[in-house]
């Protein structure tokens, strides 16, 4: 399978449409293969020439990947300038994932970047450790402990010409990095990702560039709070030339597994 055919939603009534997924590692679904589905959903229902600029999304109940995925998409807002729309992600236990995204026509403006693309070694240099077929993931030795990481990704397929397939392919890569390094800050000492349960909350993305899916980009983040079993992480998405693409913030629930468990 490729991120192709996971976008290959099937129309299924008025603004509603019908995805599928593989079996993952872990079981259950990959939170960002829902918010890619939910937000190509959302795209069909807007005009071409407005594009994605934020989605805010929360991971509801774990999805099951033998059942397929319904998105209703509602439509909230039709403006001259921005579209509105929520999308719901649902299965037969109910709603997994509660969704808005807005689209912007282009509007020419100032552009000004503060964030800049840390030092990292090339993505060539470094080991491939992909748990998915779908991407190519490099990442970045970072000092144990620091709440900090980054790594390189790509996607391995082609998307397709349209910009939101691009940003599609960006939000199913960027729910994937966050999780290892609030873990690495749990002040519990000798302690791996085995020790927790652990699943996304809640995941926002802010578009600020189109960008090239199959070409390398680095995710620069960082654990920005870890109280009540709730790690917040924010990052950065640069191209391999430094230009600043997006920006995510992911809240994700780690608790430590009872014993026997």
């Amino acid at each position: 399978m490729q991120l192709a055919d996971l976008l290959a939603l099937e129309p299924h009534g008025p603004d509603t449409w019908v995805g599928t997924g593989p079996s993952y590692p872990w079981g259950g679904l990959y939170g960002g293969q829902i918010v890619a589905q939910g937000l190509m959903a959302a795209s069909h229902s807007v005009p071409q020439e407005f594009a994605v600029h934020s989605l805010h999304a929360y991971f509801i109940r774990r999805g099951d990947a033998s059942a397929p995925i319904r998105y209703e998409v509602d439509r909230i807002r039709d403006g001259r300038s921005f579209y509105t729309r929520r999308v719901v992600a649902r299965q037969s236990t109910g709603a997994i994932l509660n969704m808005s995204a807005s689209f912007q026509l282009h509007e020419d403006g100032p552009e000004v970047q503060t964030q800049q693309r840390p030092q990292a070694p090339a993505p060539e240099s470094l080991t491939a450790d992909s748990w998915s077929p779908l991407l190519d993931r490099r990442q970045v030795p970072s000092a144990p402990g620091s709440g900090r990481g980054s790594a390189w990704f790509r996607v391995q397929h082609d998307v397709g010409d349209a910009p939101v397939r691009h940003a599609c392919a960006l939000a199913y890569a960027s729910d994937d990095l966050p999780m290892d390094a609030v873990i690495a800050v749990h002040p519990t000492s000798n302690v791996s990702i085995k020790d927790f349960w652990a699943t996304s909350l809640d995941h926002a993305i802010w578009f600020h560039r189109p960008l090239i899916a199959e070409q390398w980009h680095l995710y620069d983040f960082a654990v920005q709070a870890l109280r009540g079993n709730r790690g917040l992480t924010l990052g950065h998405i640069f191209t391999a030339g430094g230009e600043h693409v997006a920006t995510v913030a992911q809240e994700l629930l780690v608790r430590r597994r009872r014993e026997g468990t």
